[in-house]
Formats: C-alpha cells, structure tokens, sequence
C-alpha cells in the first residue's frame, strides 16, 4: 500500500505507475481516493474544531454554577449535548470515509523502480546474466518424473487416491535427497548469518491481506472452512506476520531471517496442474529469506539476496540465469523483481526456480510494522527471496546429474546429508 501523500502531491506519478503496469481500471481508483481524501479531511477538521469549542463550553459551567446562573448553565449543557451529537456524527462519517479510501488504497499497485523493463507480461521479462555453462549430454534426458520413477521414487498414482491431483508420495533415496537439498539451504543460508525459523503454516486473514493483493489471495490461497486461518503458500507469509503491529528497534535493523516450511497453492488458471510431473503441484516445500531493514539499505539487500540463490545453484553445479521481471509482471506490491532459472538438459532451456523481491513499505505499512529513528517512527523495507523450493529445485538436480546408465550422481554439497552416498541407482 503507497502513502497517500503520494496521491496528495503526485496523482499523476501513481497514475504513470497504473498505465506501466497495464492496469488503466484501476485509474479512477487515484481520483476517487484524492476526492474521498479531502472529504475525509474536512470532516476531521471539522470534529476537531467542534471538540474544541465542546471543551471551552464544558470548562465555563463549573464557574456559572458557582456564580448561580441556573439558566444558563443549563443552556449550555443542552449545546454540549448537540455537539456531542454532531460530534458522533462526524467521527461515523470519518470511520466510513477512511474505510472506503483504504479498500482503494489496498488495490491500487505500489510504486516499481524506475530500472524495471516497462512489459506486458512474463513474455518480456528481461535476461540479466548467465552462470555455468548449459551442458547438454550427448545421452537422452527422461523426464525427470520417469527419472525418478524408475528408481522408485515417486508415487503420484497413491496421492491421487488420498488427496487428487497434484500431490505426490516422494519415497526411499529420492524422499532423501529432497530433504537432503532442503536441509543444506538451511545450513547454508544460517553460513551467510541469516537466524534460522520454522514458522507456523496457518495464519489469519489481517496477515494475509498485509502481504499480498487480493488477486494473489484469491489464486493462490487455501482457507480453512470455519475458521479465520490460511494456509500458506510461503513461509514470507508468516515470518512477516511475525511482526504484524509492531515497533522496531532501529539497532535491530536489518532483521535477516531464513524460514523452512511447506507451501500450499491452488495453482488454477492457465497454468493448471501438471498430470504427471512435479514441476506444478499444490503442496511444495521451500527455504526462503526475509529481510526487514531501513528503506536506503533496500537495493543492496536485494542483490545480495538474489546472488545468494545463484551461488546456492552453483555450489550444486547446476547452471542458471537471473531475468529481470517486467512491470507487467510484477505484483502489486513488488518494487522490483527477478527470476532465478536453473538450467534444463532436457529442454534445452532454463525453468524458474526462485523469485527475489523488494517491497518497499508496501508491507510494512499494510502490517502497521514500524521503527523508531531520530527522524520520528519508519517504515522498514521488506524483501523476500527463495533460497530453494523443491521439488523444482529436485528436478534441477535430478536432470542435471542424471547418468548414462540411469542413475543420478549426488553432488558433493548433499552427499554428508546422503550419509556419504555418491549416487542413486536402481536397487
């Protein structure tokens, strides 16, 4: 959510904003919210004014009672009574205006970098740079589902019975080096000084709507039935809620925070589920980051944060590329975004595998999340990144090591969490 002094000042910046993004429905949003704005002032002003005049009028009856005057004393405390009235009336016009102008405020996008490509969609985001070689073998590549399924690996045809489509069983060394992958991000993130969470996998709806748009809420989020609880669709969901309403110390700053968790995701659209493979499915599991910290130390975090993500795919061996996310493809409330890809032998292209982002204030003020400086109270910055989600970061791995005879090769980071294993073969 921006500030509204934006609005104030610069209607025409939001605007720009709007028509960068490919959004002109919701251009009217800027005006209706500058009108509701004013209105909402006024009204403030207004009670403001009438409070004062409410407390000259109360301090004066204690003097004519003194004195005597019956009468007037009781004309007085008819006018305090009708003020009051009024009084009430202005502070339920207030609530009422100040509701309306938030629900616009949570639509409209936040304010992207001006170094983001200007692009409709995902088809235009833009190549930053490469790292590794591509390698394709001179042997053929199976898809990694028939991979892993031929070293008894994968059950998805048992999922289907307990839970539907797009869940999976992960069993015997394949369920090991899925973990494997997962517990060294652990490990190597808390190496980069990162305090190391398991969150909660449920959280309400105040944190649901403090960190994401309600078009993200709606195609990712799963509610449980009766209650006012979500499932997350990733651990930033509830580490930010950790945070939800509270002052920071400015020494504290910034808080950088690695988090395990699963993550749950309708995954409809046009994308769909994917029938047989791994690479789109509703339950996942993920390291992720999340950084709070001052807004002028905002940038630095983000591309310390992404690098993290590629020397994490490299330390494996496996090749990737960064892509510069397009305003087109930002969410509403990413100031700047980019796409770690890793490299895949058997497309012979590169898939994404994690997403870095900065937010600016647009959560934390969601969240009523602030700090103290000499200036007055702050909103920190926020960013969120992903180490690893598996099991796409599985099939990175899968596909990349993947042998001649069938088998796949651990690379040496994974092999002390693999008890020393080398590789997986066929039993």
């Amino acid at each position: 959510m921006i500030d509204i002094k934006l609005i104030r000042e610069n209607k025409d910046l939001v605007k720009e904003n709007i028509k960068n993004k490919f959004q002109d429905e919701k251009l009217p949003l800027v005006d209706e919210v500058y009108n509701l704005d004013i209105e909402y002032r006024e009204c403030k002003t207004k009670a403001d004014e009438m409070r004062k005049q409410r407390n000259d009028l109360s301090n004066s009856i204690g003097a004519l009672m003194r004195e005597g005057k019956k009468e007037e004393t009781d004309n007085i405390k008819k006018e305090v009574s009708n003020i009051n009235e009024q009084i009430k009336a202005l502070e339920e016009k207030e609530e009422e205006l100040a509701e309306e102008i938030k629900k616009r405020m949570l639509i409209i996008p936040n304010i992207i970098d001006a170094s983001v490509p200007i692009g409709k969609d995902d088809t235009e985001n833009v190549e930053i740079e490469k790292y590794g070689e591509p390698v394709v073998p001179s042997y053929e590549i199976p898809y990694h589902a028939d991979i892993i399924g031929t070293l008894d690996g994968l059950d998805k045809e048992s999922a289907g019975r307990t839970s539907g489509e797009g869940f999976y069983y992960l069993k015997g060394d394949i369920a090991r080096l899925h973990s494997s992958l997962l517990a060294y991000a652990r490990d190597f993130m808390i190496s980069k000084g990162f305090t190391y969470f398991v969150p909660p996998f449920m959280i309400k709806s105040d944190v649901v709507t403090g960190v994401m748009s309600f078009k993200e809420m709606e195609a990712m989020m799963y509610k449980i039935e009766g209650e006012d609880l979500y499932l997350i669709g990733t651990s930033e969901h509830s580490m930010m809620g950790r945070f939800i309403g509270q002052m920071l110390k400015e020494e504290e700053l910034p808080l950088t925070l690695t988090s395990y968790s699963p993550c749950f995701r309708k995954e409809g659209g046009s994308h769909g589920l994917e029938e047989r493979g791994l690479y789109r499915v509703h339950q996942f599991e993920k390291q992720e980051m999340v950084v709070l910290c001052k807004m002028e130390d905002g940038m630095d975090w983000y591309n310390k944060m992404w690098n993290y993500t590629v020397e994490f795919f490299r330390s494996l061996d496996i090749p990737v590329r960064t892509l510069e996310c397009c305003s087109g493809d930002l969410a509403d409330l990413k100031v700047k975004s980019c796409d770690v890809e890793a490299w895949s032998p058997r497309q012979k292209k590169y898939f994404e595998v994690g997403s870095c982002s900065i937010l600016g204030d647009a959560q934390t003020r969601r969240l009523g999340i602030r700090y103290k400086s000499e200036e007055g109270n702050k909103f920190p910055c926020s960013l969120n990144n992903t180490v690893v989600a598996s099991p796409r970061g599985l099939i990175a791995l899968v596909e990349n090591n993947y042998q001649i005879d069938g088998s796949i090769k651990i690379p040496k980071a994974l092999q002390p969490y693999m008890g020393g294993q080398e590789k997986i073969e066929k039993k």
